[in-house]
């Protein structure tokens, strides 16, 4: 997830500031100088270590895949990075539903940091060379804003199906479910995000909320619905759609409709070895089942 690196590797200074360093503050100035004072272009600073980062990653677990999920900042994660003010994307008082994911990349206030991402990219897959990186694009309201940051990242040099780049997109709103056939159509796979999913078919941001968490889950009809047609949809299309949500690494009952779903992967919470065990058992099980009847 590039937010984690951003805030967590690249210091959590605004990406936009790394590109118009001359004309930020002082203090973001001097943030900035503090790591990458020896780069003319600070910008590069942010691509490299971006790109170092990824390649750490496609490294360890090439030639197997690793999918890269680019920038989700909501509202309040973005304005709390290092220089943000001078970014301003106005007032957002739902930060769950509002300039996040893919439509934040086709902001003026983001949309050149969007490009650095692509280039970090571009640069841990053809100059690393580990192009089992596979780019993920998160929050994508529509096809079409998808076909726009597609279009997007063709400029910066990754083209789908050039060197073998496959792009996959989140699945995780009602409109990705709904309109599932099409988001399957133009891009390479999907990923289901089984919180957000909830927060979209129940207007329930239920994380941090146990009140709420206990009345609204994955578990729900109304989730499950979605999920299983978006599943089914991307399918018909010969694309893959996996899972990577918190949900089943406690929901067994979930994750058994996942496996009978025909799911392709599924995420679990990572730092848990004893509930990775307990999944992976768990998906056999269920499996070996569905071979038996």
């Amino acid at each position: 997830r590039t937010e984690f690196m951003i805030t967590e590797g690249l210091h959590k200074i605004h990406p936009m500031a790394w590109i118009k360093y001359p004309d930020v503050p002082q203090q973001v100035k001097a943030a900035i100088d503090r790591y990458a004072s020896h780069y003319e272009d600070k910008s590069r600073y942010f691509v490299d270590r971006l790109a170092e980062a990824w390649g750490r990653i496609g490294a360890t677990f090439y030639p197997r895949p690793v999918i890269m999920r680019f920038s989700d900042f909501k509202s309040d994660e973005y304005d709390d990075l290092i220089g943000a003010r001078e970014f301003d994307m106005g007032s957002q008082p739902n930060p769950m539903s509002g300039i996040r994911g893919a439509v934040l990349y086709l902001h003026p206030n983001y949309a050149p940091a969007f490009k650095l991402e692509c280039a970090a990219v571009k640069k841990a897959r053809e100059e690393f060379g580990f192009t089992n990186i596979i780019p993920m694009i998160p929050f994508c309201r529509t096809p079409k804003e998808g076909q726009e940051v597609l279009a997007i990242m063709k400029e910066c040099g990754l083209e789908r199906g050039r060197n073998g780049l496959q792009v996959y997109v989140m699945v995780e709103i009602n409109s990705n479910a709904i309109l599932a056939d099409q988001f399957a159509e133009i891009f390479d796979g999907g990923s289901i995000g089984s919180n957000d999913f909830v927060f979209s078919v129940f207007s329930a941001d239920v994380r941090g909320v146990p009140w709420l968490a206990e009345r609204y889950n994955e578990n729900h009809e109304a989730v499950r619905r979605q999920i299983k047609h978006a599943i089914e949809m991307f399918h018909a299309k010969g694309k893959k759609i996996g899972i990577c949500g918190e949900a089943p690494s406690y929901l067994m009952d979930f994750t058994k409709f996942l496996v009978e779903c025909g799911i392709d992967s599924i995420t679990v919470t990572s730092g848990s070895l004893g509930q990775y065990k307990r999944t992976a058992e768990a998906i056999k099980k269920f499996e070996e089942e569905m071979k038996r009847r």
